[in-house]
């Protein structure tokens, strides 16, 4: 399995105030799960992907987390009907409710399937508008 490289570079996501990322991010909005362990036990939440980029995830979500965190995501892009997906992902800053996440595991057929998903909006934003 191969990661793209801005998946596994630190420091990406590192703050929701100062954009510090190199790459386009994409305004979104489609469902996920997560769990984790905190320092009391296993969370389990709901939340909504707000923005995506090649890099990482930002999420609005239910249940508190913590920078560091290790999570387990469960997926549900809105362009298919397909069962959700799972993905490893760390929280990279949190803030309120929003938090970003950086993915650390992505199975080769899901991180194939997230690619042309990402992609998909790339070119649509590179292409919209001109003639």
């Amino acid at each position: 399995m191969s990661l793209h490289p801005a998946l596994k570079a630190p420091g990406l996501l590192d703050s929701p105030l100062t954009e510090r990322r190199g790459i386009d991010r994409i305004p979104l909005s489609f469902g996920l799960m997560y769990s984790g362990l905190n320092d009391t036990g296993v969370i389990m939440g709901n939340g909504t992907v707000v923005d995506m980029s090649r890099g990482g995830l930002g999420v609005r979500g239910n249940q508190p987390v913590n920078v560091d965190m290790d999570l387990t995501l469960f997926l549900s892009l809105p362009e298919k009907k397909d069962l959700p997906f799972v993905v490893q992902a760390q929280v990279a800053w949190v803030h309120g409710h929003r938090f970003g996440l950086r993915p650390q595991h992505i199975p080769a057929a899901s991180e194939h399937r997230l690619q042309r998903f990402i992609q998909s909006f790339f070119h649509t934003a590179h292409t919209s508008g001109k003639a």
